[in-house]
């Protein structure tokens, strides 16, 4: 296994992504120190890992973990991530993905720490001109999780401005799968992403898959989304941590495959993989919803010679059901 001292920062280090990225921190010879204020993570995901349970926005907290130990990075996972609720609850989604990032980068200011990779969202872009989407595509983010998202890309890049702070953010598509070794999974309370809740309905923990809207200027009427494989998403962490580290430049790069996938022939994958039939009600469209959201993923691939290993949707299906089986 490679050896590396470096101790790195992952808030939301209990949360689906976050806890992933500890498993990946660790087989590449990281030391991982979590902080997490568990609001949606799970504290079982987290195994043999310095832990702290604290908001992301505890400076005191943040104070306690910096002198404690001697961080190299901070990768910033802790976030509020639905798009809906975002919609019922935005100063909610203020506090918590921009106020809290802001306090968290005066602290690694304070601390002289100024590697730092952040999880940002499609969403920033909103409903696109053009697909593929590029990252030169303009930013007019059309729900509250999408402008707390753009707002806090803003303050990371003042930061870097003012005082010489070195960022990758990185704008996932959509994640979804689950560790290959089947030790990790997609849990979220309460579950709002489509793979997870169509496997729940295969599992019969659930009677039906809700489908929000079948009338999209898409091939089947439904929403078309590109999913990445979470593994794939921290492959991409790693990456840009290693980029940083050598002095590598600041970075805004999307994290996605180029391909699509809509509703439908997810929940079709979803039957082949499970063998279970999916019942869905139709409901409205909901607002916010982008009919099509497709990465251009030339960026990453040539500044970071990335490539997508799991994020074929079959897999990443067969990895979520794994999971969720046991």
């Amino acid at each position: 296994m490679p050896t590396n001292s470096l101790e790195v920062l992952v808030t939301g280090g209990a949360g689906f992504i976050g806890s992933h990225m500890i498993l990946a921190l660790k087989a590449q010879g990281y030391t991982p120190i979590v902080l997490d204020n568990l609001s949606r993570g799970r504290k079982s995901a987290i195994k043999a890992t310095p832990f702290y349970h604290a908001e992301v926005g505890d400076q005191k907290a943040l104070q306690t973990i910096f002198d404690r130990h001697s961080i190299g990075a901070v990768m910033h996972f802790a976030s509020l991530i639905d798009v809906a609720e975002s919609i019922s609850k935005p100063q909610q989604y203020y506090s918590n993905n921009v106020q809290a990032t802001e306090q968290l980068l005066e602290v690694m200011q304070k601390n002289n720490v100024i590697n730092f990779i952040f999880s940002s969202s499609a969403a920033v872009y909103g409903e696109p001109q053009q697909v593929p989407i590029h990252e030169f595509h303009a930013c007019n983010p059309i729900n509250p999780y999408g402008h707390s998202k753009l707002l806090a890309e803003k303050l990371i890049k003042a930061r870097a401005d003012a005082a010489g702070l070195r960022f990758a953010i990185l704008r996932y598509f959509n994640a979804a799968g689950a560790d290959p070794a089947g030790q990790l999974g997609e849990c979220h309370t309460p579950e709002s992403h489509l793979i997870p809740l169509a496997l729940e309905v295969a599992a019969g923990k659930r009677a039906a898959l809700n489908i929000f809207g079948n009338d999209y200027p898409t091939q089947d009427g439904t929403c078309v989304r590109d999913y990445v494989h979470v593994t794939d998403v921290c492959q991409a962490h790693l990456l840009a941590l290693k980029a940083l580290m050598k002095g590598g430049d600041n970075m805004v790069l999307n994290v996605g495959t180029g391909k699509g996938y809509s509703v439908k022939q997810v929940i079709e994958m979803v039957e082949k993989v499970t063998t279970c039939p999916i019942p869905v009600h139709l409901m409205p469209r909901r607002a916010g919803d982008p009919a099509v959201l497709l990465a251009d993923a030339t960026a990453i691939e040539k500044m970071l010679q990335f490539s997508s290993t799991y994020s074929d949707l079959e897999t990443m299906v067969r990895h979520a059901w794994t999971f969720h089986r046991n």
